[in-house]
């Protein structure tokens, strides 16, 4: 009875102190903050954004440390071979810490395996193209755009971290609630694995939206179209996969092609060539947080056999805490101003809605056909906007942007035959 009584009093001292960390370290990250935003040379400097990163970080650490610390005790101490699985701190320490043992029921399984791979195919790639192309749109705008308030204020927008939030926030609410309505267990592996990718993801995000202010949107679309090699690179660096020399080929033509169209069929690609060094260095935290992200999801996918919902509402959840804890302590003047703006306001509404309805496509496509194939309809489908934008605008495409266009398709097409073949390949016994 004494040794269960120090235990008790033992556990509850290491939640003290998880929550005495978080508290100490979410009032230091105000507190730098608050210096940052008064220091009007370091906030206007064009290296700022190293500075946000950084307090960005030690806002995410009031989450991350005190869970390390969590983990490494309940693990040390063998928690959950002593503890019932009875008590609300137990379950939630459970879904967070511990392996699940509870699947999905054969019931509520989605039917992911599909009659028609194409068929399937081509649903995520046109509700992917549909969903981020006015994502697209309205993140270039937020991000560039001058608002107008009642008193005659002029105010840009520059909080790359509540854009972050409300779309993690609306995913998150999708994938639960359609998770409960559907009987199914909300998680099927130990939480904190998700919050690798979900740090890496609001970083990526993060990144993106930070890097609209260094560089203009078509840099940064010329950028994506070379992850495909990226994601690649880091699916074998994670999950050890292999790769036939096809594959390879396909995704370094496509890199190329996509170069060569952009660069020929509109004159804002040419013309957006020379760019900062922050804008550079985003772009590439960006690429490589992007990269780990897919390769981390499928990696779960695989072990855990996860479905598309469950994996969205993990790593949506994570994300919302870590975004959460370091948008709550800094300073929401500008915001708060921002938020009684109708047109601001719907604008990110349309946003996190067009980002909700992508990622419950994004997980569905990586589970079903793997994080590269998933970078590659991406990479399709900036090429389709652009195709879009030059049929509606009257843009020009040149013979080397033609070209281009034609090597992507055909480095698809090659990928999709030489796919078909391996597989009705005899296997080796």
């Amino acid at each position: 009875m004494l040794i269960y009584f120090k235990k008790g009093v033992c556990n509850k001292l290491v939640l003290i102190f998880c929550v005495l960390v978080t508290w100490l370290f979410g009032h230091f990250y105000h507190e730098l903050l608050v210096a940052y935003e008064q220091n009007g040379t370091l906030a206007q400097s064009e290296y700022s954004w190293v500075f946000r990163l950084l307090l960005n970080c030690l806002g995410y650490s009031t989450i991350v440390l005190p869970a390390f610390i969590l983990y490494k005790y309940l693990e040390r101490t063998n928690y959950f071979d002593k503890i019932s699985n009875t008590t609300w701190l137990s379950r939630i320490l459970h879904a967070c810490f511990a392996e699940q043992n509870e699947r999905l029921p054969e019931s509520v399984k989605l039917k992911e395996e599909g009659q028609h791979e194409t068929l399937e195919l081509v649903f995520c790639f046109s509700g992917l193209m549909a969903a981020y192309l006015v994502w697209g749109l309205l993140q270039e705008k937020i991000m560039t755009q001058d608002y107008t308030l009642r008193d005659g204020r002029v105010v840009r927008f520059a909080d790359s971290q509540f854009l972050v939030f409300i779309n993690r926030a609306s995913a998150c609410a999708l994938a639960l609630a359609r998770l409960r309505c559907a009987g199914a267990p909300l998680f099927a592996a130990p939480l904190y694995k998700f919050g690798y990718c979900s740090l890496s993801n609001i970083l990526s995000a993060w990144c993106q939206y930070e890097a609209l202010k260094y560089v203009s949107f078509p840099t940064q679309v010329l950028s994506k179209s070379c992850k495909v090699i990226p994601v690649m690179l880091m699916g074998k660096l994670i999950s050890r996969n292999t790769y036939e020399l096809y594959e390879y080929a396909s995704a370094l033509l496509i890199s190329v092609g996509m170069v060569m169209f952009m660069y020929g069929s509109h004159d804002d690609y040419a013309a957006s060539t020379a760019t900062s060094v922050s804008g550079v260095c985003l772009l590439a935290l960006y690429m490589s947080c992007d990269s780990f992200t897919s390769s981390w999801q499928g990696a779960l996918f695989a072990r855990y056999s996860l479905r598309p919902l469950q994996m969205m509402g993990a790593v949506t959840l994570c994300s919302c805490a870590l975004s959460a804890a370091a948008l709550l302590r800094a300073p929401r003047g500008p915001l708060l101003a921002l938020l009684q703006h109708p047109i601001f306001v719907s604008d990110c509404v349309l946003l996190s809605a067009s980002s909700a309805l992508g990622q419950v496509l994004i997980y569905r496509t990586i589970a079903r056909f793997g994080a590269v194939v998933f970078t590659i309809i991406m990479t399709l489908r900036q090429a389709v906007s652009i195709l879009v934008s030059c049929a509606v605008y009257g843009h020009a495409v040149s013979a080397g942007g033609a070209l281009g266009v034609l090597l992507v398709f055909a480095a698809v097409f090659l990928r999709l035959h030489c796919r078909r073949r391996h597989k009705r390949a005899p296997q080796p016994a």
